[in-house]
């Protein structure tokens, strides 16, 4: 068949987690279509980091086929600074190569994320996802998902009469 579609999900390792940081890349610039605040190329060291780190610690999962990563998921769990009364698992990002989308590899990604944040003793996983990328939140609503918490945003003006008014 003309594509050996030989789709492993696997912890990355730590080589894999630096071609993951130009998948991160389009991720950012993609999620400025909605709005995102997130400076893509200008981030890229410090993503670099933290997906090294991730892979490390096994926290980072890639889907490959033929040797290409076509996406990847970063979760990890809720240290949060408060006390709660579930343990919270985080999925951080989950990204596909535009091209593979619709192809189960998302849900393969998730499912697997989600598996192995229970191991670690989850017992929630939240995510979150921009308000107006219906595709995405139509995909975690299909995975089971719900609006947990909204964030509300507003810009504010930067008006240089509002000294003056008064």
């Amino acid at each position: 068949p003309p594509h050996g579609h030989r789709m492993e999900i696997e912890l990355a390792t730590v080589a894999q987690a630096e071609r993951v940081t130009d998948l991160w890349v389009d991720l950012a610039d993609e999620q400025t279509q909605h709005d995102s605040h997130v400076l893509a190329e200008r981030n890229r060291g410090s993503v670099a980091d933290e997906l090294a780190r991730h892979a490390v610690t096994d926290r980072l999962v890639v889907a490959v086929e033929d040797g290409e990563i076509v996406g990847f998921v970063m979760f990890t769990l809720d240290r949060g600074s408060y006390e709660m009364d579930v343990t919270r698992g985080v999925v951080e990002n989950l990204y596909v190569v535009p091209e593979r989308r619709g192809e189960g590899v998302g849900s393969a990604l998730l499912e697997t994320a989600e598996a192995r944040l229970e191991g670690l003793g989850a017992d929630t996983v939240t995510l979150e996802a921009m308000a107006d990328n219906l595709a995405a939140r139509r995909f975690y609503r299909r995975h089971g998902y719900d609006t947990h918490r909204v964030q509300l945003e507003k810009p504010l003006e930067t008006d240089t009469h509002s000294k003056e008014d008064g």
